[in-house]
């Protein structure tokens, strides 16, 4: 593990002085129940206080024009999940991330939810271990490029879409299967497949159908762009 640290610190730029904070912020619950341990979620809390008060200055600092709701809905785009989840794959938290056997099984390294919640708990545990100014640091002039683009509503979050309009342009469309169906009826994981021509094109696992459809449709736009 002390591997995948170092390779996670060098990704974000920042070498913690105190290891623990960096594993527990990188500890999902279903990790923590496992093994007895502790999860992200009490930094996770933290670094959403963090990522408000840091945001809030940065819009106040760059956008003196703005009026306070104007200000707020900027604020809403950039702390959104599809930013912390651009975030998210730029640091490697994907890679990083301590899960559970299940949530391993069921695509928990490409699930939105947990990448967004564990960039928070990062942020918290930069904020514990170096103070504000380094988490401040992190969050913007790493990954500023990604955090404007987002204030200017120029992250497209719908991966079907791009998808489709994708795949008509090749005279293709797309077909979406549901494979598996896995847990509770209150608490299920699905996991769906996207096709084309008869050609798979990619897999994606979610808490609904429409969030695995998405990840799906993410995974077949690496194939049909790359």
């Amino acid at each position: 593990m002390d591997k995948d640290i170092e390779e996670f610190e060098k990704r974000l730029g920042y070498k913690f002085k105190n290891k623990e904070l960096c594993l527990t912020a990188l500890t999902h619950t279903s990790y923590a129940n496992e093994n007895r341990c502790v999860s992200y979620e009490r930094l996770e809390f933290l670094g959403d206080a963090v990522l408000q008060m840091l945001t809030s200055k940065y819009i106040y600092k760059n956008y003196p024009d703005f009026p306070e709701g104007k200000m707020s809905r900027l604020r809403a785009n950039i702390v959104c999940e599809e930013t912390l989840c651009r975030i998210a794959e730029k640091i490697g938290i994907d890679k990083a991330a301590r899960l559970g056997r299940g949530e391993e099984m069921t695509g928990g390294r490409q699930r939105p939810s947990i990448l967004a919640d564990m960039v928070e708990a990062v942020l918290a545990a930069v904020y514990l271990d170096a103070g504000i100014e380094k988490a401040e640091n992190i969050i913007f002039d790493a990954y500023g490029h990604i955090i404007e683009a987002a204030a200017q509503g120029k992250l497209n979050t719908d991966y079907k879409t791009q998808l489709q309009e994708k795949l008509q342009a090749e005279g293709e469309k797309p077909e979406y299967t549901v494979v598996d169906e896995v847990g509770p009826a209150h608490d299920k994981t699905f996991t769906t497949i996207v096709s084309a021509g008869g050609k798979l094109l990619g897999r994606g696992s979610g808490k609904s159908k429409q969030e695995a459809q998405q990840q799906a449709a993410k995974a077949a736009l690496e194939i049909v762009k790359g």
